[in-house]
């Protein structure tokens, strides 16, 4: 469904903060937000719930009440709810081809949360068709820390065109600049061969080397998003704890993530695990083609 942005919903507050943060980018890309719960009958439940309409009336109820939120913070959004009979990996990832961006709530200090706790919230990140954005509830020192900026992560520059594009748009649709991040380290003697020895004493050494690398893969975005500032950020170290410590101004983290795995969260890869346990704003994972 073109032009949608779609929410997973859980009852949590969370889940809640994702729709709001769901519902500011709707707004900013004239798109119409789709709130969704997935719900399937399960007998074994009824311990919790005494019988099927019982479950079904709650999940109706979560529905609602984001609904409501959404309209009073945002009244002229187009806004459309909907029960997924499904289990929460088929439907969320069936959601997620089906609109241009999927958001979900996360304790972002920890693991997800509610019904995407644990293996679930992780395969839905791994078989999501297109990006995922990740959000927390706001804490209460987030009013004081300025967030004016969207900060990419740029790792592997052959593969770096859906993660920039996002990155680009994002920054053009909330007025912001981009800082696009690299980080380096000297390269381990087995790949020290003829080729990297050239191209760094060309370039002038290994940061030039790496300067360069990720002004290419910026160079097409900026001619295209001409209208935002871009600075292009290069510092030794790990890539994960250089891209966390550059977007300490971040307003949204946008990083890429490895093809599927099977049961681990290192899997999705490295940097996009520590930004989504440690990063401090919403976080959007990107697939690599």
């Amino acid at each position: 469904m073109p032009g949608t942005v779609t929410v997973g919903l859980d009852g949590t507050d969370h889940s809640l903060a994702a729709a709001d943060w769901a519902a500011a980018e709707a707004t900013r890309r004239g798109a119409h937000l789709r709130l969704v719960h997935a719900w399937v009958w399960r007998p074994m439940e009824a311990l919790v719930a005494a019988d099927e309409e019982v479950q079904r009336r709650w999940a109706t109820e979560v529905l609602r009440q984001a609904a409501a939120r959404v309209a009073e913070g945002f009244p002229e959004l187009p806004v459309s709810t909907e029960i997924l009979a499904d289990e929460p990996v088929a439907a969320l990832v069936a959601a997620s081809a089906a609109a241009d961006l999927l958001v979900l709530g996360s304790r972002g200090h920890s693991t997800l949360v509610g019904y995407l706790l644990g293996s679930v919230g992780l395969q839905v990140l791994r078989q999501a068709a297109g990006p995922v954005v990740l959000v927390r509830s706001p804490r209460p020192d987030d009013a004081a820390r300025p967030r004016d900026e969207v900060v990419v992560g740029v790792q592997d520059v052959r593969e770096s065109d859906p993660l920039l594009g996002f990155a680009f748009a994002a920054a053009a649709a909330q007025g912001t600049s981009l800082r696009a991040v690299r980080a380096w380290n000297v390269p381990p003697v087995v790949v020290w061969g003829g080729e990297t020895m050239r191209a760094a004493d060309d370039a002038g050494g290994l940061e030039p080397l790496e300067r360069k690398r990720l002004a290419d893969a910026v160079r097409p975005w900026r001619e295209r998003f001409p209208q935002v500032e871009v600075v292009e950020h290069v510092e030794m170290g790990g890539a994960g704890q250089v891209l966390l410590s550059a977007g300490a101004r971040a307003r949204l983290l946008v990083v890429g993530r490895r093809s599927p795995g099977r049961h681990d969260l290192r899997k999705i890869g490295a940097v996009a695990h520590a930004a989504l346990h440690h990063a401090a704003c919403p976080v959007a994972v990107v697939p690599h083609p």
